[in-house]
Protein backbone atom coordinates (compact mmCIF):
# COMPACT_ATOMS: atom_id res chain seq x y z
CA UNK A 1 0.00 0.00 0.00
CA UNK A 2 1.36 3.38 -0.99
CA UNK A 3 1.61 6.00 1.71
CA UNK A 4 0.95 9.65 0.82
CA UNK A 5 3.86 12.06 0.93
CA UNK A 6 2.42 14.23 3.68
CA UNK A 7 2.25 11.49 6.27
CA UNK A 8 5.27 11.27 8.59
CA UNK A 9 7.46 8.20 8.52
CA UNK A 10 7.20 5.79 11.43
CA UNK A 11 10.85 6.15 12.31
CA UNK A 12 11.04 9.95 11.92
CA UNK A 13 12.26 12.02 14.87
CA UNK A 14 9.69 13.83 17.00
CA UNK A 15 10.61 17.24 15.55
CA UNK A 16 9.76 16.02 12.05
CA UNK A 17 6.54 14.36 13.13
CA UNK A 18 5.43 17.54 14.88
CA UNK A 19 5.28 16.18 18.39
CA UNK A 20 8.18 18.31 19.58
CA UNK A 21 7.79 21.68 21.29
CA UNK A 22 6.78 24.52 19.03
CA UNK A 23 8.80 27.72 19.43
CA UNK A 24 5.69 29.86 19.10
CA UNK A 25 4.18 28.02 22.07
CA UNK A 26 7.22 28.85 24.16
CA UNK A 27 6.76 32.61 23.73
CA UNK A 28 5.06 34.48 26.50
CA UNK A 29 1.53 35.68 25.75
CA UNK A 30 2.53 39.33 26.32
CA UNK A 31 5.25 39.06 23.68
CA UNK A 32 2.83 37.53 21.18
CA UNK A 33 0.25 40.25 21.88
CA UNK A 34 2.84 42.97 21.30
CA UNK A 35 3.89 41.33 18.03
CA UNK A 36 0.26 41.14 16.91
CA UNK A 37 -0.22 44.84 17.66
CA UNK A 38 2.90 45.69 15.63
CA UNK A 39 1.62 43.67 12.68
CA UNK A 40 -1.77 45.36 12.87
CA UNK A 41 -0.16 48.80 13.06
CA UNK A 42 2.08 48.02 10.07
CA UNK A 43 -0.92 46.88 8.03
CA UNK A 44 -2.85 50.03 8.96
CA UNK A 45 0.10 52.22 7.98
CA UNK A 46 0.45 50.40 4.63
CA UNK A 47 -3.27 50.94 3.90
CA UNK A 48 -3.02 54.65 4.67
CA UNK A 49 0.12 55.11 2.57
CA UNK A 50 -1.44 53.28 -0.39
CA UNK A 51 -4.64 55.32 -0.11
CA UNK A 52 -2.97 58.71 0.21
CA UNK A 53 -0.44 58.01 -2.55
CA UNK A 54 -3.18 56.88 -4.92
CA UNK A 55 -5.24 60.01 -4.20
CA UNK A 56 -2.24 62.31 -4.73
CA UNK A 57 -1.32 60.64 -8.02
CA UNK A 58 -4.93 60.85 -9.17
CA UNK A 59 -5.11 64.55 -8.30
CA UNK A 60 -1.90 65.18 -10.25
CA UNK A 61 -3.30 63.31 -13.24
CA UNK A 62 -6.57 65.25 -13.20
CA UNK A 63 -4.68 68.55 -12.86
CA UNK A 64 -2.35 67.70 -15.75
CA UNK A 65 -5.27 66.56 -17.86
CA UNK A 66 -7.18 69.80 -17.29
CA UNK A 67 -4.09 71.90 -18.01
CA UNK A 68 -3.50 70.12 -21.34
CA UNK A 69 -7.06 70.33 -22.67
CA UNK A 70 -6.31 73.11 -25.17
CA UNK A 71 -3.62 73.29 -27.79
CA UNK A 72 -2.45 69.66 -27.79
CA UNK A 73 -3.72 66.46 -29.40
CA UNK A 74 -6.56 64.74 -27.56
CA UNK A 75 -4.37 61.76 -26.72
CA UNK A 76 -2.41 63.75 -24.12
CA UNK A 77 -5.30 64.70 -21.78
CA UNK A 78 -6.81 61.24 -22.31
CA UNK A 79 -3.59 59.60 -21.14
CA UNK A 80 -3.40 61.80 -18.06
CA UNK A 81 -7.07 61.21 -17.28
CA UNK A 82 -6.89 57.45 -17.72
CA UNK A 83 -3.76 57.31 -15.55
CA UNK A 84 -5.69 59.25 -12.91
CA UNK A 85 -8.56 56.74 -13.09
CA UNK A 86 -6.14 53.86 -12.57
CA UNK A 87 -4.67 55.67 -9.55
CA UNK A 88 -8.15 56.20 -8.09
CA UNK A 89 -8.76 52.47 -8.43
CA UNK A 90 -5.41 51.84 -6.73
CA UNK A 91 -6.42 54.16 -3.91
CA UNK A 92 -9.69 52.30 -3.35
CA UNK A 93 -7.95 48.93 -3.34
CA UNK A 94 -5.28 50.28 -0.99
CA UNK A 95 -7.95 51.43 1.45
CA UNK A 96 -9.43 47.93 1.43
CA UNK A 97 -6.08 46.35 2.29
CA UNK A 98 -5.00 45.16 -1.15
CA UNK A 99 -1.76 47.13 -0.91
CA UNK A 100 0.33 45.00 -3.26
CA UNK A 101 -2.19 45.28 -6.08
CA UNK A 102 -2.58 48.99 -5.29
CA UNK A 103 1.16 49.50 -5.63
CA UNK A 104 1.25 47.88 -9.04
CA UNK A 105 -1.77 49.87 -10.19
CA UNK A 106 -0.12 53.11 -9.06
CA UNK A 107 2.96 52.20 -11.05
CA UNK A 108 0.78 51.45 -14.07
CA UNK A 109 -1.13 54.72 -13.68
CA UNK A 110 2.09 56.72 -13.41
CA UNK A 111 3.41 54.98 -16.54
CA UNK A 112 0.26 55.86 -18.47
CA UNK A 113 0.61 59.49 -17.36
CA UNK A 114 4.28 59.44 -18.42
CA UNK A 115 3.17 58.13 -21.80
CA UNK A 116 0.87 61.15 -22.08
CA UNK A 117 3.84 63.35 -21.28
CA UNK A 118 5.77 61.73 -24.12
CA UNK A 119 2.97 62.52 -26.56
CA UNK A 120 3.08 66.18 -25.50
Amino acid sequence: MRRSSWEPAENAPASVVGEGPDKADQLKPAVRAADDEDVIEDARRARWIATVTGVLLAMMGVTASSMRLSGVPGLVPAAYGSGAVVCVLASVLGARGRTRVALWLMILGAMVMALGDQFD
